[in-house]
């Protein structure tokens, strides 16, 4: 109940579209802001998407949290781009999930921001064994099972982190981090980058239950075969 109520009270911070605001889903000529510790992209974006989901994590020997990757549904925001509304997203889907009762899932959290009452789903990010030497776990962006690119076999990726620097908001916030494709025609590059969220606590008891942190971030995709 507790958590229901400090939602619709989240509901009333969040940014609200502008009734005749225009907008334009062409991103090709999108940039992003970048801290020098991540060097730019060099193909063409082709897709903005904000992610809400968990970043995972199991205790170790030494009492400190590992990574284990995560779980996120994927929205297009490529339509917010070049608005006021684009710099609050973040922080308006990370207030509104972090709050969610756990029965909600990503997609009405995402309808409950009122510039997204019709959210557009792109698909799926979570982590697979890497596709060259079969261990591991890498990131895969999976668009082929929902959405608009539904039974598209060639609409993923799977990549490798090549950078990754500290997030400038704030020590409880992912990394930004640049990764390149290893497979699949979704992107040749893919930025994390306006993290949310996502850190586990600084020690654990060893042998204690793995934990899911909540996050929100911005995805940005570029170059790849697969076109709106």
């Amino acid at each position: 109940m507790l958590a229901i109520t400090l939602l619709s009270l989240a509901l009333a911070t969040v940014a609200f579209a502008l009734p005749n605001e225009k907008r334009s889903c062409d991103v090709s000529k999108a940039k992003m802001s970048l801290p020098s510790t991540l060097i730019s992209p060099t193909a063409t974006p082709s897709f903005i998407a904000v992610a809400i989901g968990t970043q995972n994590y199991t205790c170790g020997a030494s009492g400190t949290y590992t990574n284990t990757g995560a779980v996120a549904e994927l929205f297009d925001m490529s339509c917010l781009y070049n608005t006021p509304l684009y710099s609050k997203i973040p922080d308006d889907a990370y207030t509104l999930w972090k709050l969610a009762p756990s029965f909600l899932k990503a997609q009405t959290v995402i309808s409950l921001l009122s510039y997204t009452s019709t959210p557009v789903v792109l698909g799926q990010h979570y982590y697979v064994p890497n596709p060259i030497t079969g261990t591991g776990a890498s990131p895969k962006w999976d668009f082929t099972s929902q959405g608009a690119y539904k039974g598209d076999a060639d609409a993923f990726v799977v990549a490798a982190k090549s950078a990754g620097t500290t997030a400038p908001v704030g020590s409880r916030d992912v990394d930004w981090v640049l990764l390149t494709s290893i497979q699949g025609s979704l992107a040749s590059e893919v930025y994390r980058i306006d993290t949310r969220g996502g850190q586990p606590p600084a020690s654990c008891t060893p042998g204690s239950a793995p934990i899911a942190v909540k996050y929100a971030a911005m995805y940005w995709l570029f170059g790849g075969s697969v076109k709106k």
